[in-house]
Order: C-alpha cells, then structure tokens, then sequence
C-alpha cells in the first residue's frame, strides 16, 4: 500500500479525490489488461511460427515480436485441441488476435470453433461461409453439420480480400513486420506498374480447372525486415500458375509452406521455382501428401537446403518421397499413437536469420535470409 504523506505547505488529502484516482487507476489497468490478454512474452524479440501436426490439416501459428498472434486455419474438430494446447502451453499465449480461415474445407475450418471454445479469438477473417457446401457435394446434410458450429461463432468478422493487411502492432525496435493478402476468391493483387515477365512463364502447363474450394485459397506472404514467408493454404495447380505468370505477384521467398500438403493437384513447379524458397514446409499427413510431383518440384528448385514434413509419409512404395529423417517431425505410422511433434521456426530480431527446431527430436539448424531476393 502506498502511504500519503502531508508536507507543511500541502491541503489535507481529500478522501472523495483519492477515491476517484484510485478508481480511475483501476479502470486504466483493467483496460491494459484487457488490451494485452492476447499477448505472448516475445521479450527476444523473434518472430515465431509453429506448424500443429493436424493430421494431415492446416495449422500454423504465428506470434510476433510485439507478442500478437495469428492462426492460419485450425485443422480438424478432431485435431485441433492441438493448437490449444500449442498456444497456451508453447507459445504462451492467453488468446489468439486474429484466426484467418484460408478456404472452407473441414481440415482447415473445422476447427476453429473448437479452437475458440479453448482459447479466445479476438477476430475471424476468411472468405465468407457459403450457403452451401462449396464443392458442390449433393450430400448437404454432411455440409450442414460440418458448417453449423462455425456459423455460430460470434466473433467480430473480416472478409479478406487481395491487398488486405493485417493490422498487426509494430515493435519500436523492430524491423518492420507485415502480413499481406496477395489473393482470395481466385482474384489476386494487381502487378505493380514496369513489372517484368516471369521467365519461367513459358513453362506453366495449365491442368484441369479445380472447381473445389481449393482454388478460391486466400494467399499469404509474411515479411519481417529482409525475412519473407508464403503460405497459400491449399491454392492449386493453375491459381499457382497465375499468381506467379505473367508476372510473378509473390517474389522470392525465404520459407514456402507446402501447398495443399504436398498434394500434386498443387505445388505447380513453376509457382516453387518463382519463388526459389531456402526451406519448404510441408503439414502433411502419415498418409497425405508428399506427392511426387510436389517433392520432385522442392527438390529441383534453384537454392533449397532443407525440405520439413510433419509426418513421415507410410504410403508402400513411397519412401523415396520422404525427406531426410531429420526434418521430419513425426515418424510413425499410427496417427492414433501419433505424439503429435510441431514445427518452430524463431526468425532473428533483425530477420536476418532464422531457426527451425524440432524439439520433441532434438534437431535444430539455423538458416540466413537471403538479402539478395527478387521482391515485387
């Protein structure tokens, strides 16, 4: 307790006034409180990303250096008590600022309203919840009950759409931090004026056109200082060709977040090669991803030192698609046994370095952002 003291020349205290700065002092630190409920201790200053093993889902968390957090997707109902405990446990966060829902599909959306029953969400962006199942499956029962506990959420709501910024805190003695939306509902940013062709464009061999929720993925690139990060959720084949042809919208990347789990209806080598990341991240499953097409991409492209998976891939037949042992986070193939390891990636205070670890196996190994990347 604070004790007033009275010098000769001071009025007596006066109890009302006292009272009244002790309720406004009150009201204040309520206020701060409230303000920094969501907030992780990033007293080193990192920016730091987790990869939540869902199973084969999207989930990937993101804490800045001002200590403010970003979920991008939330897997499965099943899975995602995952990222809670990812959150308050190993982030030490008290709740999440922003929840971004990349498409509507159960592995990424599904487990929001899980995730919020565990750990508050202050916002919710996505692409806006479809009337009906967007994959147009004649089964709109499964729809309606996958959809229903989302659709309840009453959370303060953003339609993302390309050029969008989240409103992220900037830390004073930072490098400059920004998430960016490059594209959602299949429109993307425009090219900035004199931009040069891709001169890998001539080699952008379109698919079939993908008329699941896949192709409407909202995009992301993460920039902090020179560090630069790409996560397009499950973005596929011909929606990869065109954000990076004619003109590449992306850049050079430091870090590429495998798309659609390493599925070969994405990850377009002409998307991989434009973007010639250091390390890839692939949130696959023990039986998901890793496609051939998708590994055979990672591995020819112009710079890669270090490919990560999630899971190790048990499909038989299929082990030369698995990189090596140690950058895969989860080994067995049980994924009811699974210890469900994540992935952390701490970026330098500086962004010009940064560390992917794999506690739960003892591995860890620093790379140095590239300074010499092609930014748009």
């Amino acid at each position: 307790m604070v004790r007033l003291t009275r010098d000769r020349n001071m009025n007596p205290p006066n109890p009302m006034k006292a009272s009244l700065s002790r309720f406004r002092a009150a009201i204040f630190l309520s206020a701060l409180a409230l303000a920094t409920r969501l907030s992780a201790d990033q007293a080193t200053g990192t920016l730091d990303v987790y990869w939540v093993d869902s199973e084969g889902g999207g989930s990937t968390l993101v804490v800045t250096p001002a200590g403010e957090s970003v979920l991008i997707d939330a897997g499965t109902p099943g899975t995602a008590g995952r990222v809670v405990t990812a959150a308050r446990e190993v982030a030490g966060l008290k709740g999440i600022d922003y929840a971004i829902v990349t498409h509507f599909h159960t592995d990424h959306f599904g487990g929001v309203p899980v995730v919020a029953a565990g750990i508050p969400i202050a916002h919710l962006w996505d692409n806006g919840i479809p009337d009906a199942d967007p994959d147009h499956n004649p089964d709109t029962g499964f729809w309606r009950s996958v959809s229903q506990p989302y659709r309840k959420l009453t959370l303060p709501h953003h339609l993302v759409g390309a050029g969008d910024l989240v409103p992220l805190s900037q830390r004073p003695d930072s490098p400059r931090l920004s998430m960016r939306c490059l594209g959602a509902r299949q429109r993307f940013v425009d090219a900035p004026a004199g931009a040069p062709r891709n001169p890998l464009e001539s080699e952008n061999i379109p698919h079939e056109v993908d008329t699941t929720d896949n192709a409407n993925s909202n995009v992301w690139v993460i920039e902090f200082g020179p560090f630069r990060m790409f996560d397009g959720g499950d973005l596929t084949w011909n929606m990869e060709g065109r954000l990076v042809t004619p003109v590449n919208l992306v850049g050079q990347v430091d870090v590429y977040q495998v798309d659609h789990h390493g599925l070969g209806f994405s990850n377009n080598p002409v998307l991989i090669h434009s973007l010639a990341p250091t390390v890839a991240v692939m949130n696959n499953g023990p039986t998901k991803g890793t496609a051939p097409v998708t590994v055979q991409g990672l591995r020819s492209s112009p710079g890669i030192q270090a490919i990560y998976q999630v899971h190790r891939n048990v499909r038989p037949g299929e082990e030369p698609n698995n990189t090596a042992d140690e950058y895969i986070a989860n080994m067995g193939s049980d994924s009811g046994k699974c210890p469900a390891n994540l992935i952390r990636m701490s970026v330098a205070p500086d962004g010009r370095s940064y560390t992917i670890e794999i506690a739960a196996r003892n591995r860890k190994r620093t790379y140095a952002t590239r300074l010499d990347k092609v930014v748009p």
